[in-house]
């Protein structure tokens, strides 16, 4: 009984919001509008910029929201949100536009909980990382990866979601099985494949699926998932996935979230996916704001770039930004940090994870005198040659059923 009148509750405050959302699938150029509506809508918090074109010209804009749209803020964290990465999977795209015009609307109307956000969280919003596979339906996708690949080089994002469509599910990584060898090809696994923070993924995804309308009620879409949510390759093994590059390659968590049983749900079904997914949308983006974040420096206060924040018993690392800052997702608990830098003595600290946001620890090392002069090491922005060199296939381009 409780559980019905919460999701009464949250229907009866969403009427005002939906009543003002025009539901229809939009072509590129209605795309396009929309996001420029928004901005001008919202001029003080928001901004348009591309990351490329596609095949066909067309530009890949991202929409940003933050209260100082364009620059990165030491401590304040990077997210995104990717839509339509596969031109048939279009619900993702006018979810995220519904989106966009909902942080306007509720910072415009002074939401307490969305002006939190919008001043504590620089958020990209990329509706469509596909428009030529929307308008004629085409496969390859090439450059519109690589637009997206360099756009993770320039922008130090640490959380990151992935909509698609045809099943309903938050997936989390490792989407490539441990025996899984062949490039670009997907088969069944039923064998999970799990990263060092697999726990932490598992609590990103449920985040998601349990704010949503029903993701976390199996069986969903025919197929049953536990709590809503499954590891990749336990689904099925795909090699150089998009999610699994996030993790490997950058400071970047991903999940891939399969919204809907129809990947192009009817124009009536619109407005109802918006209210299933409006919520879990918004407590995905707010769970950026946990473990920790700090500044590395060097004795004298300026920056240090590419430094290696090691977790103890965790065997993944995150890098610096350009300006020292670096955030790490962790769960609730007490951890041993390790950060290091070329030519700078490691420093280590112990530090309690608490529930209710991240932790504030900063690093300032002394110059390793005996190992000589300092050479400066690469922005964690930057990614490496052999991450550049390394192909990301796309779902779209996979031989089977794609999820």
């Amino acid at each position: 009984m409780s559980q019905l009148l919460w999701l009464l509750v949250r229907f009866l405050l969403l009427i005002e919001v939906a009543a003002s959302v025009n539901f229809f699938h939009h072509r590129y150029e209605q795309l396009v509008q929309a996001l420029f509506n928004v901005h001008n809508e919202c001029p003080d918090i928001t901004r348009i910029y591309t990351i490329g074109r596609s095949i066909q010209g067309r530009h890949l804009y991202v929409l940003e929201f933050s209260d100082n749209p364009g620059i990165h803020e030491p401590l304040e964290p990077e997210f995104k949100y990717v839509g339509n990465m596969h031109g048939n999977e279009v619900l993702g795209r006018e979810l995220l536009l519904q989106l966009s015009e909902f942080l306007c609307e509720e910072y415009r109307r002074r939401n307490e909980r969305i002006t939190r956000l919008i001043w504590d969280t620089r958020i990209h919003i990329l509706p469509s990382m596909n428009p030529d596979g929307y308008e004629v339906a085409a496969n390859q996708v090439e450059p519109e990866t690589l637009a997206v690949i360099h756009w993770m080089s320039r922008y130090n994002f640490v959380l990151s979601a992935n909509l698609h469509g045809g099943a309903l599910v938050a997936n989390y990584p490792y989407d490539k099985a441990q025996e899984q060898r062949s490039r670009g090809y997907q088969r069944k696994s039923n064998t999970p494949s799990p990263t060092p923070d697999d726990k932490l993924f598992r609590k990103l995804a449920k985040a998601y699926s349990y704010a949503h309308h029903s993701m976390h009620q199996s069986p969903t879409c025919g197929e049953q998932f536990a709590d809503g949510i499954t590891n990749g390759a336990s689904w099925y093994s795909l090699s150089k996935g998009m999610q699994d590059f996030n993790y490997l390659y950058t400071n970047c968590f991903e999940i891939t979230l399969e919204l809907s049983c129809d990947k192009f749900p009817p124009q009536k079904d619109l407005e109802k996916e918006w209210l299933a997914n409006r919520e879990a949308l918004i407590t995905y983006l707010e769970e950026v704001h946990q473990g920790i974040k700090g500044l590395v420096s060097d004795e004298n206060n300026n920056g240090i770039a590419g430094a290696v924040i090691s977790v103890n018993g965790i065997g993944h690392d995150v890098t610096s930004g350009d300006q020292g800052d670096y955030f790490r997702l962790l769960l609730p608990g007490t951890y041993t940090i390790t950060t290091s830098a070329n030519g700078y003595q490691p420093q280590t600290a112990t530090v309690t994870v608490g529930p209710a946001g991240p932790s504030l620890v900063h690093f300032q090392l002394k110059q390793d005198t005996i190992k000589g002069p300092v050479e400066k090491k690469a922005p964690a922005t930057s990614l490496s040659s052999k991450a550049l060199q390394k192909k990301v296939v796309p779902r779209a381009a996979c031989k089977k059923t794609q999820r």
